[in-house]
């Protein structure tokens, strides 16, 4: 997108925000309510719930800088100070979200994988330093930017100020309102990192130990259910059936959110790398909606871990209840005023 036409910027920015904004505010509405159940059930202060209150925490500011996250790939006038923040610090929210969510999925793996070693594991005993872990390393490799890895005084940047006047491309690189792209704040070795060094490796990682949590219990229903046929001798009970269909019912779970969740994402990643080697310039609307959609989809996983779970959401549904209890009362509490004022009228 060119900084030489307004109109077709705005238009873009109105699209980006009008599909942004509602997944945004359900996002943080979402995690309010998680995190507000955790917090209020005391039984829930335990290590573990502290990973997933950290990840909930990093989900709920990437559903604040979800709108901001898709104006990264817009060309707009900014200063360098102002665009390294737009870029920098979304990108920074991003990487310390995908981290903790590996580290949650790390910390429940272990748990099932080997159940004896849990309460020894180094997160439990060093919950500060496994904190520093997911939070620090997002935030120095995402401020590599503004410690001069950026491309902001390469000399030629016609493709991005083009259309506009010779004496503001010769201030392309001072430090005045200028066109700021990700070009110049990401190099392509930077870009490339990040994706193949750190998000598609998590990405994998995450799916890894999901396929392993699931062989393992089914292993573990085997067992079960080779000791319910000796029991039975030889015949298959009713337990094994609810058992059989409720293990089918996780698989087909884990696999729709990893189709909803994870393949939207994948595919605007790779399109992005695709545009970057080969610098065309694809349909701006196409990428918009593919941004929009792959990063929102992503951040719904925590959602998914969190709603799933009643102990988070009971403080939640309790709440809904009492409002729904006393709505109830006060229409039933209406009517019968309605129906003596019906009455007292008749017999008047």
């Amino acid at each position: 997108m060119d900084c030489a036409d307004p109109g077709a910027l705005l238009s873009q920015e109105h699209l980006i925000y009008a599909i942004t904004v509602p997944l945004s505010a359900s996002i943080i509405l979402a995690n309010l309510i998680i995190i507000l159940g955790i917090l209020c059930n005391r039984q829930l202060h335990n290590t573990p719930n502290y990973f997933f209150l950290s990840l909930l925490v990093a989900d709920l500011c990437t559903g604040v800088a979800l709108p901001f996250i898709p104006l990264m790939g817009l060309n707009r006038e900014l200063s360098f100070s102002s665009c390294l923040v737009a870029h920098v610090f979304p990108n920074f929210l991003f990487l310390a979200f995908l981290l903790n969510l590996v580290m949650v999925h790390y910390e429940r793996y272990i748990c099932i994988v080997k159940p004896l070693h849990y309460s020894n594991l180094w997160m439990h005993r060093s919950f500060p330093l496994a904190l520093l872990l997911v939070w620090a390393p997002p935030l120095l490799y995402a401020s590599l930017p503004a410690f001069g890895w950026n491309n902001w005084t390469a000399p030629d940047w016609n493709s991005c100020c083009h259309g506009q006047k010779l004496t503001l491309l010769s201030n392309c690189s001072a430090n005045v309102t200028m066109c700021c792209s990700y070009r110049r704040v990401f190099p392509n070795a930077f870009i490339y990192l990040e994706v193949y060094g750190l998000v598609l490796p998590a990405i994998l990682t995450i799916a890894a130990m999901t396929g392993r949590v699931l062989w393992i219990t089914r292993g573990q229903l085997k067992d079960i259910c080779r000791l319910h046929r000796s029991v039975e001798r030889g015949q298959a009970s009713d337990r094994e059936q609810r058992l059989n269909v409720r293990y089918t019912r996780c698989v087909v779970a884990v696999s729709l959110t990893f189709l909803a969740c994870w393949v939207p994402y994948l595919i605007y990643m790779h399109v992005c790398i695709a545009f970057l080697i080969s610098d065309a310039k694809g349909n701006a609307t196409t990428h918009i909606v593919l941004s929009c959609t792959g990063i929102g989809s992503m951040a719904v996983v925590p959602l998914v871990l969190g709603l799933a779970n009643r102990q988070y959401t009971e403080p939640a549904y309790k709440l809904h209840q009492k409002l729904r209890d006393r709505l109830r009362w006060r229409m039933e509490r209406s009517g019968e005023y309605s129906v003596r004022e019906n009455v007292n009228e008749n017999v008047v």
